[in-house]
């Protein structure tokens, strides 16, 4: 049997827990069949039986497009790209909107399965019409027809299974509810501390830790107008980049800027780190913090846990099945609007009850070790990547 997979994020192109996701379920699969990865980007590798092609995705061709319909227009035409090389695979294997469309292609073309990740839902992320203009009703198309025209359909936690019934048409048989994984050999808690020095973290004082994209969907603004509630001891570390529009990194801004007026132990990495280094923060930290509004999964939260990290989340998606309230980490309620973009009726409240969450577990290292070692034993038990990879290799069977 053999697996092509499409996607956007691959290494070392990878901003986004989808990407994260791709990475290691390839590598895991390759080891019970032959894997083809096509992705975007310049990649040109063979390692055993995975094997991985980027296509361009920056082109000449769109420098007089739109600046928002331009991402969109790009991936088309790199998803067409994408099957213009001869395909010889047995299933083909779609993660998020921006490579849906080479699979309708392919599956269209080449009368090959289709298989599509939900690892988020465009009609639960209205608030990137900021990002992409028309360009949202473009890609929520491209996301509706490659769902319902799926012959499985992976959704990543049991409430991204109830979104796609309720915003698709999509025979439930057709959903597989299976989990992100994570590789417990390389998260694991380390010594080293070589990254804290660098971004001038004191060792000497507790902190808590965000790790994540800087959009709407994470929620970080909250966690940045918490700051004013957090113990003043406490140092706050956002290790947050890939800012979805300058708008949104304006904001940011303003606002970190706003905090440091009064407070000065609130550090600001605006970049995405390399694996290593997020894992010695993850494992110095006191609390992880994430305060995501829609969050399908939320992989860095088993990262953090892998790492034997408390965690502070808010109660939303996926993050109910993977945070143990009570017992790996505190789950922050936020009550909703009933309609998207899905923001907090009471977002004061909100940040409230996150630094309340956080100053409880900073002022208490018995609870906070006791949920340490509980989220290492949950992703120990649930969320192996090998274990992950053959329910995916039983679906792919089962259509083939």
């Amino acid at each position: 049997m053999k697996a092509l997979f499409y996607t956007r994020e691959f290494p070392p192109y990878v901003y986004g827990g989808a990407g994260v996701h791709v990475e290691y379920l390839a590598a895991e699969l390759a080891k019970l069949m032959e894997v083809d990865v096509r992705c975007f980007g310049d990649q040109n590798e063979k390692t055993g039986n995975l094997t991985v092609k980027g296509f361009p995705f920056e082109s000449p061709d769109f420098d007089k497009t739109n600046v928002k319909l331009k991402a969109v227009l790009q991936t088309l035409s790199t998803c067409i790209q994408m099957n213009t090389e001869d395909i010889d695979a047995d299933i083909v294997h779609c993660h998020t909107w921006y490579a849906q469309f080479a699979g309708i292609v392919t599956k269209l073309c080449y009368g090959i399965p289709l298989v599509i990740t939900t690892h988020s839902l465009e009609p639960l992320r209205p608030w990137k019409r900021e990002q992409l203009g028309r360009g949202y009703d473009a890609s929520s198309w491209v996301e509706k027809t490659a769902i319902e025209m799926a012959d499985a359909v992976i959704a990543v936690s049991k409430e991204t299974k109830e979104d796609v019934l309720k915003y698709f048409n999509v025979a439930e048989e057709k959903i597989k509810v299976i989990y992100n994984g994570i590789n417990l050999q390389e998260y694991v808690v380390t010594k080293e501390t070589s990254a804290l020095e660098e971004y001038g973290i004191d060792k000497s004082k507790p902190y808590v830790l965000f790790v994540g994209r800087i959009t709407r969907q994470k929620g970080i603004i909250y966690l940045v107008n918490a700051i004013k509630y957090i113990d003043p001891e406490t140092q706050i570390v956002l290790c947050a980049g890939a800012p979805d529009t300058p708008e949104i990194a304006k904001e940011m801004e303003d606002s970190i800027n706003e905090v440091k007026k009064t407070r000065d132990n609130v550090i600001w990495i605006d970049k995405m780190l390399s694996k290593k280094e997020v894992i010695q923060l993850y494992s110095h930290a006191d609390v992880f913090c994430c305060p995501s509004i829609y969050e399908p999964f939320g992989i860095i939260n088993i990262e953090a846990m892998a790492c034997e990290t408390a965690v502070v989340a808010s109660a939303v998606g996926g993050i109910k099945e993977v945070v143990v309230d009570g017992e790996t980490g505190i789950l922050v309620q936020v009550e909703q609007q009933d309609s998207a973009p899905f923001e907090p009726v009471n977002p004061d409240k909100f940040s409230r009850d996150l630094a309340a969450g956080i100053n409880k577990l900073i002022n208490d290292k018995e609870l906070r070790d006791l949920m340490a070692k509980n989220g290492r034993k949950r992703v120990e038990d649930t969320f192996d990547w090998t274990a992950i990879a053959k329910q995916v290799e039983a679906l792919y069977k089962s259509l083939i």
